[in-house]
């Protein structure tokens, strides 16, 4: 299987595909929020590896396509929002304070808890970006000094924790407004997260596909400040 899978360009696309399937369809039959398709996609595909001996390296370099799949995806999300135009200008001021409420709240988090559990600092910047997408907060943790490989990880559990429990949340904090659900989603959990708000609405998904780019850039700025402040 290890020979297999170094010589095939495809076959790491092929394990990747099919978890998610299965992830998908105990999702469907269960119910249950635990059983996040991406979450378990990532169960069954470290599960696979450490059973046939198959090394990280041999897997990334047949599933590389995914990757290059990550840019257009991202962008796409730009149609719901343009769909949503006449909602964002209404709730232009709204909108802005939510984002930075999010990004203050992120970045104030990760501030607190590394003073509480006593990180170094080289560990506090390599969290600071957890709440954006993968391609700016690599590039955010490495520019500070952190371990981008850490980050990386870290994003993507955010992203899978906020897809888990967003509904849940907005439901006992009675978030009613589709503005203000969509923005703390794409602000807390960047774009798993915003699968999650397009599955809930529409104009959800939209405010969360803003909420990522917005929340991104000034998370850009606010990480380098932060960084100053342990």
């Amino acid at each position: 299987m290890r020979q297999i899978i170094a010589g095939s360009a495809t076959a790491g696309v092929v394990i990747s595909l099919c978890a998610y399937y299965a992830g998908m369809i105990l999702k469907k039959k269960t119910g249950l929020a635990l059983f996040n398709p991406l979450l378990l996609s990532v169960v069954f595909v470290i599960a696979f590896l450490s059973l046939f001996q198959i090394d990280y390296d041999s897997y990334l370099n047949s599933a590389e396509y995914l990757s290059y799949l990550l840019t257009p995806a991202t962008v796409s999300l730009a149609i719901p929002l343009y769909k949503q135009l006449e909602t964002l200008k209404k709730n232009v001021a709204a909108i802005a304070a939510g984002i930075g409420a999010g990004v203050l709240t992120s970045l104030s988090s990760v501030l607190l808890m590394s003073r509480a559990f006593r990180l170094s600092h080289e560990e506090y910047v390599t969290l600071l970006p957890k709440s954006i997408t993968t391609a700016i907060g690599m590039g955010v943790s490495e520019e500070l000094g952190g371990c981008v490989t850490i980050t990386v990880a870290v994003i993507i559990v955010t992203g899978i924790l906020g897809n888990m429990t967003a509904e849940f949340l907005c439901r006992i904090c009675r978030l009613r407004s589709v503005v203000s659900r969509g923005l703390a989603i794409g602000a807390a959990s960047h774009a798993i997260g915003t699968a999650k708000a397009m599955e809930m609405g529409e104009e959800e998904g939209a405010m969360s596909s803003l909420a990522i780019v917005m929340s991104g850039l000034c998370t850009v700025i606010g990480a380098t400040v932060f960084a100053g402040f342990y």
